[in-house]
């Protein structure tokens, strides 16, 4: 005998038969809450001034109020939506918690503001978000945090002229929301304009005090500094600054009237080289990111298309997937990433019931897409990233199957002037390559190697 086993007294048992008994592991699941409307009161005594209150002093055990009315149907609500969104148990507790800590005391007419709810919950842990979409879905929210939009624009105006900011400011605005004759701008269409423009706006404030001043040679002598299709985005931005301000009746004339912005030559566009494209594939380690990368280098799909695709869109039966409502073939690279991914979003959110393809932790619990960041994160600093390789991907096909700009509108779905520059761009590169080595492009463009 080498050895012999040692037994503290009592504490070795015969199996007993039946389930085991004594704790089960993890933490006993909570009942569901009873279901519950909002209360109905008649008369409300109005508020005689808004109090800002402090929701980082709340004590349960002094100040829970578990037989609020309002935090009986906040339970309810806060149940449906998580087993509507698939919520996680952590997630469920949280929100508890924090109703728990906001509603307890609240009564007909009280309104929770975000800069209350903040300070309270972030500190212990609890979701924000999760949080105020409860609050939202039964009317007691209101969101009194300063626009990002407003904040980034005070940033762009300071500095400006007392006259030029006030035009730039309405004008930026109106892109921004809208008119009643005009529908609002992209975001990024806005801060695009604005960006562009600051230089000069800058300038033209150590001079003048209002747009007005501004002539025709102060526009010209500006354009003279930028060239190819900075001057172009230049003008367009300035022709919308100033026709907004003649219209409001604050300049008396449209300096950028009459200047013509030119014809733009286009490039030819160049394929990528083979060691980015390798080095972009190494850079992708994450089931979601190859899957994303190739959507991008075999399908042309843009990040936007990418991001709006849904599960309902990948045929994995048939071999079919659609981007943007057109139904393409899913080749063998494209099939497994998507596989691996699925197999990943499965084990990561089983519960989830957000529709879309790509999630991540934040949308998992909810039901709309990624951000565009999201899909850009992996490729950061690689030269061969998501738009490079849409655009070489169309390239390639033109390059392969000739430099047919029908077959590549029908392909992938361009409109007639991108899809004959790339032609034209196929069309050079082939002249120059035949220039270059007779031999090797004495055959026809459709047996190109690579095909």
């Amino acid at each position: 005998m080498r050895h012999h086993q040692l037994f503290l007294i009592n504490l070795h048992r015969p199996r007993c038969p039946g389930p085991p008994r004594g704790k089960r592991r993890g933490r006993p699941r909570l009942p569901d809450p009873a279901p519950a409307l909002p209360s109905a009161s008649g008369w409300v005594q109005p508020t005689l001034f808004e109090a800002r209150r402090d929701f980082t002093r709340f004590d349960r055990r002094e100040h829970a109020r578990l037989d609020n009315p309002w935090l009986a149907w906040a339970r309810h609500v806060a149940h449906s939506l998580g087993e509507a969104h698939g919520w996680p148990r952590g997630v469920c507790l949280g929100v508890d918690r924090a109703l728990v800590i906001v509603l307890s005391g609240h009564t007909d007419c009280d309104i929770i503001r975000h800069t209350e709810l903040f300070p309270a919950l972030r500190p212990r842990g609890l979701s924000v978000e999760r949080t105020v979409e409860v609050l939202d879905r039964i009317g007691v929210f209101l969101d009194d945090r300063p626009s990002s939009f407003d904040l980034w624009l005070e940033s762009k105006l300071d500095g400006l002229a007392a006259g030029i900011r006030r035009d730039v400011q309405d004008w930026a605005r109106l892109l921004h929301d809208g008119g009643t004759r005009s529908q609002p701008r992209d975001v990024a269409t806005v801060w695009g304009y604005l960006n562009r423009l600051r230089p000069v706006l800058l300038e033209w404030s150590n001079r003048y005090d209002h747009l007005r001043e501004v002539t025709r040679d102060d526009v010209l002598a500006h354009l003279e500094t930028v060239h190819g299709s900075q001057r172009k985005h230049t003008l367009v931005a300035l022709r919308s600054l100033f026709t907004r301000a003649k219209k409001n009746g604050t300049i008396f004339k449209n300096p950028t009237s009459r200047i013509r912005v030119g014809q733009q030559e286009n490039g030819v566009i160049q394929p990528l080289e083979s060691e980015d494209v390798r080095s972009s594939v190494a850079a992708v380690t994450r089931p979601a990111d190859r899957l994303i990368l190739a959507l991008a280098a075999v399908h042309a799909a843009r990040p936007g298309a990418i991001r709006r695709l849904q599960l309902d869109d990948l045929d994995i039966g048939n071999r079919r997937l659609a981007i943007n409502s057109r139904v393409r073939p899913l080749d063998e690279l494209t099939l497994q990433t998507a596989l691996a991914w699925l197999e990943h979003r499965r084990r990561r959110w089983p519960y989830t019931a957000n529709p879309h393809l790509l999630i991540n932790k934040q949308t998992a619990l909810e039901s709309g897409p990624i951000s565009g960041v999201s899909i850009s994160t992996a490729l950061r600093g690689q030269t061969a990233t998501l738009e490079r390789l849409r655009v070489d991907r169309q390239l390639e096909e033109a390059l392969v199957h000739g430099p047919d700009p029908l077959h590549l509108a029908e392909v992938f779905g361009l409109d007639e002037k991108t899809a004959i520059r790339y032609a034209d761009s196929a069309r050079a590169l082939l002249e120059h390559a035949a220039e270059a080595d007779p031999a090797s492009w004495s055959r026809t463009p459709s047996s190109v190697p690579g095909d």
